[in-house]
């Protein structure tokens, strides 16, 4: 039996449905949940990209949003066994169209004189961020949004002199009625 080995230089028609997946769910607050979730994805080859987890209203329970990138064929089979996990109540995919994703971006940079502060406070304007520290020599900014946004943001950073970013995972919440 002969197995396909996918490189760098494979075809791209050759190479799997790898997309990104937004899942939340929301489960008992005890030890070992996480644990036990994320095994399922590793087990079935998905890539956690971003997790969030916090509790909820009622501290016996907390929501996860996990954010993953693998094929779409085998994400029904994955949810469906994340569902069946002890302390699991719900798993739930999101899609853009039915609710609402937003990540948050904090950036610290040097800004050692007013040139190089006023075209940061250009960026963190035109990104709708705000500035979170200000001291003579460095700057906080924190912005929030869509992947999309804070990547470009990230991109427009890159010209100034980064002392660190720190970047929280998706959270989603569903539209209208319907529950997260």
């Amino acid at each position: 039996m002969s197995q396909k080995i996918i490189t760098s230089d494979t075809p791209s028609d050759d190479l799997p449905d790898l997309s990104s997946h937004t899942l939340s769910v929301f489960v008992n607050n005890t030890p070992g949940v996480l644990m036990r979730i994320t095994q399922v994805f590793a087990r079935r080859g998905f890539n956690i990209d971003s997790l969030v987890v916090s509790e909820g209203r009622d501290d016996r329970f907390s929501r996860m949003t996990i954010g993953i990138t693998g094929s779409s064929n085998g994400l029904e089979q994955i949810i469906k066994q994340v569902s069946k996990l002890i302390d699991v109540i719900h798993c739930v995919q999101h899609y853009a169209d039915d609710s609402i994703v937003k990540e948050l971006l904090l950036v610290k940079m040097v800004v050692a004189d007013t040139e190089s502060r006023t075209a940061a406070l250009q960026v963190i304007d035109h990104f709708s961020g705000k500035t979170v520290d200000l001291t003579p020599t460095s700057m906080i900014a924190m912005l929030s949004g869509e992947t999309a946004k804070l990547d470009a943001a990230t991109r427009m950073f890159s010209d100034f002199e980064i002392i660190e970013t720190v970047r929280t995972g998706k959270v989603v919440m569903a539209r209208g009625d319907s529950s997260t």
